[in-house]
Protein backbone atom coordinates (compact mmCIF):
# COMPACT_ATOMS: atom_id res chain seq x y z
CA UNK A 1 0.00 0.00 0.00
CA UNK A 2 1.35 3.38 -0.93
CA UNK A 3 0.62 6.59 1.13
CA UNK A 4 1.33 9.68 -1.23
CA UNK A 5 2.13 12.71 0.35
CA UNK A 6 -1.09 14.20 -0.63
CA UNK A 7 -2.90 11.55 1.09
CA UNK A 8 -0.71 11.72 4.27
CA UNK A 9 -1.86 15.19 4.57
CA UNK A 10 -5.39 14.99 3.74
CA UNK A 11 -5.47 12.12 6.61
CA UNK A 12 -3.46 14.74 9.33
CA UNK A 13 -6.06 17.78 8.13
CA UNK A 14 -9.04 15.21 8.85
CA UNK A 15 -7.71 14.22 12.27
CA UNK A 16 -6.97 17.52 13.06
CA UNK A 17 -10.53 18.52 12.31
CA UNK A 18 -12.32 15.72 13.36
CA UNK A 19 -13.45 17.07 17.18
CA UNK A 20 -14.65 20.28 15.41
CA UNK A 21 -17.99 20.59 14.94
CA UNK A 22 -18.09 20.20 10.97
CA UNK A 23 -15.76 18.64 8.41
CA UNK A 24 -16.31 19.02 4.81
CA UNK A 25 -15.39 16.61 2.05
CA UNK A 26 -14.80 17.06 -1.31
CA UNK A 27 -16.10 14.87 -4.16
CA UNK A 28 -15.14 14.99 -7.02
CA UNK A 29 -17.84 13.85 -10.35
CA UNK A 30 -16.38 14.03 -13.85
CA UNK A 31 -20.62 14.78 -14.83
CA UNK A 32 -22.52 17.54 -14.77
CA UNK A 33 -25.05 18.70 -12.30
CA UNK A 34 -28.17 17.40 -13.73
CA UNK A 35 -30.18 14.32 -14.74
CA UNK A 36 -30.49 10.93 -12.35
CA UNK A 37 -26.85 9.81 -11.03
CA UNK A 38 -26.56 13.71 -10.23
CA UNK A 39 -29.52 13.94 -8.13
CA UNK A 40 -28.71 10.40 -6.90
CA UNK A 41 -25.15 11.64 -6.02
CA UNK A 42 -26.87 14.94 -3.93
CA UNK A 43 -28.56 12.70 -1.76
CA UNK A 44 -26.40 10.79 -0.97
CA UNK A 45 -24.41 14.45 0.44
CA UNK A 46 -27.50 14.71 1.90
CA UNK A 47 -28.23 11.57 3.65
CA UNK A 48 -24.60 11.80 4.76
CA UNK A 49 -25.17 15.43 6.43
CA UNK A 50 -28.35 14.28 7.83
CA UNK A 51 -27.04 11.06 9.04
CA UNK A 52 -23.91 12.31 10.94
CA UNK A 53 -26.26 15.44 12.14
CA UNK A 54 -24.17 18.33 10.39
CA UNK A 55 -20.70 16.74 11.15
CA UNK A 56 -19.93 15.70 7.86
CA UNK A 57 -20.72 18.09 4.79
CA UNK A 58 -19.91 17.10 1.27
CA UNK A 59 -19.10 19.61 -1.09
CA UNK A 60 -19.30 17.98 -4.52
CA UNK A 61 -17.48 19.38 -7.35
CA UNK A 62 -19.17 19.04 -10.67
CA UNK A 63 -18.37 18.66 -14.24
CA UNK A 64 -14.56 17.42 -13.85
CA UNK A 65 -13.63 20.44 -12.25
CA UNK A 66 -10.83 18.35 -9.51
CA UNK A 67 -10.18 15.63 -12.39
CA UNK A 68 -11.87 13.82 -15.53
CA UNK A 69 -13.24 10.72 -15.54
CA UNK A 70 -10.39 8.80 -16.67
CA UNK A 71 -8.02 10.62 -13.52
CA UNK A 72 -10.55 9.71 -11.12
CA UNK A 73 -8.76 7.10 -9.25
CA UNK A 74 -5.76 8.52 -9.26
CA UNK A 75 -6.96 11.91 -8.02
CA UNK A 76 -9.49 10.02 -5.23
CA UNK A 77 -5.98 7.50 -4.34
CA UNK A 78 -3.87 10.38 -4.18
CA UNK A 79 -5.95 12.41 -2.06
CA UNK A 80 -6.82 15.19 -4.76
CA UNK A 81 -10.44 14.22 -3.66
CA UNK A 82 -11.58 12.90 -0.35
CA UNK A 83 -14.18 10.83 -2.36
CA UNK A 84 -15.48 10.73 -6.16
CA UNK A 85 -17.05 8.74 -8.61
CA UNK A 86 -14.57 6.50 -10.34
CA UNK A 87 -15.85 4.31 -13.78
CA UNK A 88 -14.68 0.78 -14.19
CA UNK A 89 -14.12 0.40 -17.54
CA UNK A 90 -11.77 3.58 -17.37
CA UNK A 91 -9.10 1.54 -15.34
CA UNK A 92 -9.93 -2.41 -16.70
CA UNK A 93 -7.05 -3.57 -13.76
CA UNK A 94 -7.50 -1.84 -11.03
CA UNK A 95 -11.08 -2.14 -10.68
CA UNK A 96 -11.01 -5.55 -12.28
CA UNK A 97 -13.31 -6.66 -8.97
CA UNK A 98 -15.91 -3.98 -10.03
CA UNK A 99 -15.70 -4.74 -13.24
CA UNK A 100 -18.40 -7.72 -12.82
CA UNK A 101 -21.27 -5.48 -13.14
CA UNK A 102 -20.15 -4.98 -16.65
CA UNK A 103 -20.24 -8.82 -17.61
CA UNK A 104 -23.15 -9.71 -20.29
CA UNK A 105 -24.98 -11.59 -17.87
CA UNK A 106 -28.93 -11.97 -17.79
CA UNK A 107 -28.83 -8.66 -15.50
CA UNK A 108 -31.38 -6.42 -16.80
CA UNK A 109 -32.82 -4.67 -13.84
CA UNK A 110 -31.22 -1.64 -12.63
CA UNK A 111 -32.22 -1.54 -8.94
CA UNK A 112 -31.48 -5.67 -8.81
CA UNK A 113 -28.10 -5.03 -10.71
CA UNK A 114 -27.33 -2.18 -8.06
CA UNK A 115 -28.33 -4.20 -4.86
CA UNK A 116 -26.05 -7.20 -5.79
CA UNK A 117 -23.14 -4.54 -6.90
CA UNK A 118 -23.26 -3.12 -3.71
CA UNK A 119 -23.32 -6.53 -1.38
CA UNK A 120 -20.31 -8.40 -3.27
CA UNK A 121 -18.51 -4.79 -3.18
CA UNK A 122 -19.26 -4.36 0.53
CA UNK A 123 -19.07 -7.67 1.91
CA UNK A 124 -16.05 -9.92 0.08
CA UNK A 125 -12.89 -9.43 1.91
CA UNK A 126 -10.59 -9.75 -0.93
CA UNK A 127 -12.12 -7.40 -2.67
CA UNK A 128 -11.71 -5.16 0.04
CA UNK A 129 -8.35 -5.49 0.53
CA UNK A 130 -7.77 -5.09 -3.16
CA UNK A 131 -8.91 -1.56 -2.90
CA UNK A 132 -7.18 -0.58 0.37
CA UNK A 133 -3.66 -2.00 -1.27
CA UNK A 134 -4.79 1.32 -3.82
CA UNK A 135 -5.93 3.53 -1.29
CA UNK A 136 -9.33 3.25 -1.93
CA UNK A 137 -12.46 2.08 0.22
CA UNK A 138 -15.82 1.84 -1.72
CA UNK A 139 -19.10 3.86 -0.72
CA UNK A 140 -21.94 3.03 -3.50
CA UNK A 141 -22.76 2.28 -6.70
CA UNK A 142 -24.40 3.47 -9.79
CA UNK A 143 -25.93 1.53 -13.16
CA UNK A 144 -26.17 2.69 -16.65
CA UNK A 145 -29.43 0.85 -16.69
CA UNK A 146 -30.00 -2.05 -19.32
CA UNK A 147 -28.07 -1.78 -22.55
CA UNK A 148 -30.84 -1.45 -25.53
CA UNK A 149 -30.46 -0.76 -29.30
CA UNK A 150 -31.69 1.91 -31.26
CA UNK A 151 -31.62 2.08 -35.21
CA UNK A 152 -32.09 3.91 -38.21
CA UNK A 153 -33.82 2.11 -41.28
CA UNK A 154 -33.33 -1.12 -39.66
CA UNK A 155 -34.98 -2.95 -36.70
CA UNK A 156 -33.61 -5.47 -34.77
CA UNK A 157 -36.02 -8.72 -33.96
CA UNK A 158 -33.61 -11.40 -33.89
CA UNK A 159 -29.93 -11.56 -32.79
CA UNK A 160 -28.78 -12.27 -36.19
CA UNK A 161 -30.34 -9.04 -37.69
CA UNK A 162 -27.16 -7.07 -36.39
CA UNK A 163 -24.95 -8.90 -38.76
CA UNK A 164 -23.85 -6.33 -41.54
CA UNK A 165 -24.99 -3.43 -40.06
CA UNK A 166 -22.98 -0.90 -38.51
CA UNK A 167 -23.09 -0.62 -34.95
CA UNK A 168 -21.82 1.88 -31.89
CA UNK A 169 -21.27 -0.70 -28.90
CA UNK A 170 -20.28 -0.74 -25.71
CA UNK A 171 -17.74 -3.42 -23.49
CA UNK A 172 -18.54 -6.79 -24.25
CA UNK A 173 -21.99 -6.37 -25.34
CA UNK A 174 -20.69 -4.68 -28.66
CA UNK A 175 -18.29 -7.91 -28.83
CA UNK A 176 -21.24 -10.00 -28.71
CA UNK A 177 -22.82 -8.00 -32.13
CA UNK A 178 -19.44 -8.02 -33.64
CA UNK A 179 -19.25 -11.81 -33.29
CA UNK A 180 -22.83 -12.38 -34.67
CA UNK A 181 -21.27 -9.93 -38.12
CA UNK A 182 -22.24 -6.70 -37.18
CA UNK A 183 -19.84 -3.85 -37.93
CA UNK A 184 -18.38 -2.16 -35.31
CA UNK A 185 -17.77 2.02 -35.30
CA UNK A 186 -15.81 3.64 -32.58
CA UNK A 187 -17.91 5.73 -31.66
CA UNK A 188 -18.66 8.35 -28.44
CA UNK A 189 -22.87 8.15 -27.22
CA UNK A 190 -22.94 11.45 -27.61
CA UNK A 191 -22.07 11.56 -30.99
CA UNK A 192 -24.61 8.79 -32.37
CA UNK A 193 -26.91 11.51 -33.31
CA UNK A 194 -24.90 12.26 -36.42
CA UNK A 195 -23.70 9.13 -37.22
CA UNK A 196 -27.04 7.54 -37.95
CA UNK A 197 -28.44 11.17 -39.15
CA UNK A 198 -25.36 10.82 -41.52
CA UNK A 199 -25.74 7.12 -42.28
CA UNK A 200 -22.13 6.09 -40.77
CA UNK A 201 -24.36 4.52 -37.91
CA UNK A 202 -27.26 2.06 -38.52
CA UNK A 203 -27.63 1.09 -34.90
CA UNK A 204 -26.59 2.01 -31.77
CA UNK A 205 -26.35 0.39 -28.10
CA UNK A 206 -27.26 2.71 -25.23
CA UNK A 207 -30.25 3.34 -22.60
CA UNK A 208 -33.51 4.69 -22.53
CA UNK A 209 -32.80 7.86 -20.68
CA UNK A 210 -30.16 8.55 -22.63
CA UNK A 211 -31.88 8.36 -25.83
CA UNK A 212 -34.48 10.81 -24.68
CA UNK A 213 -31.74 13.15 -23.12
CA UNK A 214 -29.48 13.05 -26.66
CA UNK A 215 -32.74 13.23 -28.88
CA UNK A 216 -31.77 10.52 -30.56
CA UNK A 217 -35.69 9.21 -31.08
CA UNK A 218 -35.63 12.26 -33.98
CA UNK A 219 -33.36 10.02 -35.81
CA UNK A 220 -34.48 6.54 -35.02
CA UNK A 221 -37.05 4.68 -36.40
CA UNK A 222 -36.95 1.40 -34.33
CA UNK A 223 -35.90 0.68 -30.71
CA UNK A 224 -35.24 -2.68 -29.53
CA UNK A 225 -35.55 -3.58 -25.33
CA UNK A 226 -33.05 -6.63 -25.10
CA UNK A 227 -33.82 -7.79 -21.46
CA UNK A 228 -29.92 -8.46 -21.31
CA UNK A 229 -27.71 -6.55 -19.35
CA UNK A 230 -26.45 -3.56 -17.92
CA UNK A 231 -23.28 -1.07 -17.20
CA UNK A 232 -22.72 -1.10 -13.85
CA UNK A 233 -18.88 -0.47 -12.77
CA UNK A 234 -19.19 3.10 -11.92
CA UNK A 235 -19.85 4.01 -8.10
CA UNK A 236 -18.70 6.70 -5.22
CA UNK A 237 -15.16 5.49 -3.40
CA UNK A 238 -13.31 7.35 -0.63
CA UNK A 239 -9.73 7.92 -0.12
CA UNK A 240 -9.00 5.00 2.81
CA UNK A 241 -6.66 7.72 4.43
CA UNK A 242 -9.48 9.92 5.03
CA UNK A 243 -12.24 7.22 5.53
CA UNK A 244 -9.82 5.79 8.49
CA UNK A 245 -9.64 9.59 9.96
CA UNK A 246 -13.74 8.96 10.30
CA UNK A 247 -15.27 8.28 13.47
CA UNK A 248 -16.38 4.41 13.52
CA UNK A 249 -20.14 6.41 13.54
CA UNK A 250 -19.27 8.53 10.69
CA UNK A 251 -18.07 5.44 8.50
CA UNK A 252 -21.11 4.07 9.10
CA UNK A 253 -22.99 6.84 8.21
CA UNK A 254 -21.20 6.85 5.06
CA UNK A 255 -21.94 3.48 4.24
CA UNK A 256 -25.91 3.25 4.96
CA UNK A 257 -25.96 6.11 2.94
CA UNK A 258 -23.74 4.37 0.01
CA UNK A 259 -26.02 1.74 0.09
CA UNK A 260 -29.43 4.01 -0.21
CA UNK A 261 -28.03 5.57 -3.13
CA UNK A 262 -29.05 2.00 -5.20
CA UNK A 263 -32.66 2.85 -4.19
CA UNK A 264 -32.83 6.65 -4.48
CA UNK A 265 -31.38 6.24 -8.48
CA UNK A 266 -33.42 3.11 -8.94
CA UNK A 267 -36.25 4.68 -8.30
CA UNK A 268 -35.26 7.91 -10.33
CA UNK A 269 -33.91 5.69 -13.72
CA UNK A 270 -36.71 3.73 -13.82
CA UNK A 271 -39.03 6.81 -14.45
CA UNK A 272 -36.92 8.16 -16.71
CA UNK A 273 -36.38 5.24 -18.77
CA UNK A 274 -40.21 4.73 -18.96
CA UNK A 275 -40.76 8.09 -19.90
CA UNK A 276 -38.15 7.74 -22.68
CA UNK A 277 -39.53 4.85 -24.19
CA UNK A 278 -43.38 7.04 -24.22
CA UNK A 279 -41.09 9.29 -25.76
CA UNK A 280 -39.76 7.82 -28.61
CA UNK A 281 -43.50 6.04 -29.43
CA UNK A 282 -44.98 9.93 -29.41
CA UNK A 283 -41.91 10.28 -31.89
CA UNK A 284 -43.27 7.54 -34.18
CA UNK A 285 -40.47 5.06 -32.95
CA UNK A 286 -41.07 1.39 -33.53
CA UNK A 287 -40.36 -0.18 -29.99
CA UNK A 288 -39.70 -3.49 -30.15
CA UNK A 289 -39.41 -6.43 -27.06
CA UNK A 290 -36.76 -9.09 -27.99
CA UNK A 291 -37.71 -12.46 -27.59
CA UNK A 292 -36.91 -14.56 -25.00
CA UNK A 293 -35.13 -17.30 -27.03
CA UNK A 294 -33.38 -14.62 -28.97
CA UNK A 295 -32.36 -12.53 -26.24
CA UNK A 296 -30.76 -15.91 -25.01
CA UNK A 297 -28.49 -16.55 -28.02
CA UNK A 298 -26.89 -13.06 -26.70
CA UNK A 299 -26.53 -14.39 -23.48
CA UNK A 300 -24.87 -17.40 -24.39
CA UNK A 301 -22.61 -15.36 -26.97
CA UNK A 302 -21.27 -13.22 -24.20
CA UNK A 303 -20.15 -16.43 -22.05
CA UNK A 304 -16.72 -16.63 -23.51
CA UNK A 305 -16.17 -12.89 -21.95
CA UNK A 306 -17.41 -14.20 -18.76
CA UNK A 307 -14.84 -16.83 -18.88
CA UNK A 308 -12.29 -14.66 -19.66
CA UNK A 309 -13.02 -11.85 -16.95
CA UNK A 310 -12.30 -14.65 -14.12
CA UNK A 311 -9.25 -15.80 -15.71
CA UNK A 312 -8.49 -12.60 -15.50
CA UNK A 313 -9.45 -11.42 -11.87
CA UNK A 314 -7.81 -14.40 -10.89
CA UNK A 315 -5.23 -13.64 -12.48
CA UNK A 316 -4.73 -10.62 -10.56
CA UNK A 317 -5.31 -12.32 -7.32
CA UNK A 318 -8.93 -12.62 -6.69
CA UNK A 319 -11.30 -15.44 -6.76
CA UNK A 320 -12.87 -15.00 -10.21
CA UNK A 321 -14.96 -18.10 -9.95
CA UNK A 322 -16.04 -17.82 -6.22
CA UNK A 323 -16.86 -13.81 -7.07
CA UNK A 324 -18.96 -15.05 -9.88
CA UNK A 325 -20.95 -17.68 -8.02
CA UNK A 326 -21.78 -15.11 -5.44
CA UNK A 327 -22.85 -12.06 -7.93
CA UNK A 328 -24.95 -14.68 -9.44
CA UNK A 329 -26.31 -15.71 -6.16
CA UNK A 330 -26.87 -11.85 -5.34
CA UNK A 331 -29.06 -11.30 -8.34
CA UNK A 332 -31.21 -13.92 -7.83
CA UNK A 333 -31.55 -13.09 -4.09
CA UNK A 334 -32.53 -9.10 -4.88
CA UNK A 335 -34.65 -10.40 -8.03
CA UNK A 336 -36.42 -12.60 -5.39
CA UNK A 337 -37.20 -9.57 -2.97
CA UNK A 338 -38.06 -7.74 -6.29
CA UNK A 339 -40.85 -10.01 -7.07
CA UNK A 340 -41.86 -10.72 -3.40
CA UNK A 341 -41.52 -7.10 -1.68
CA UNK A 342 -41.41 -5.11 -5.28
CA UNK A 343 -39.41 -1.95 -5.21
CA UNK A 344 -38.47 -0.35 -1.82
CA UNK A 345 -39.89 2.63 -3.61
CA UNK A 346 -42.90 1.34 -3.67
CA UNK A 347 -43.62 -0.83 -0.66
Amino acid sequence: MKKTLASATLALCMATTALSAQTTLILGEAGPNRGARAVATQAFADDVTARTNGDLVIDIQWGGALFKADAALQGVSDGVADLGTIIGVYFPQEMIAYGIADLPLLNADAWVGMRATDELMRTDPIIAANLADQDLVYLGTFTTSAVNIGCKGAAIRTAEDVSGLKVRGVGAYGDVFRDLGANMVAMSIYDAYQGMDTGLLDCSQGYSYAVAALKQQEVMTSYTLMNWGQVGALGIFMNKYAYDALTPEQQTAMNDAGVGMADTLGELISADNDAAVQTMKDAGVEVIELDAAERDKLVERGAPYIDAWVEQATAAGLDGAGMLDSYRALLAKYTEERDAQGYPWTR
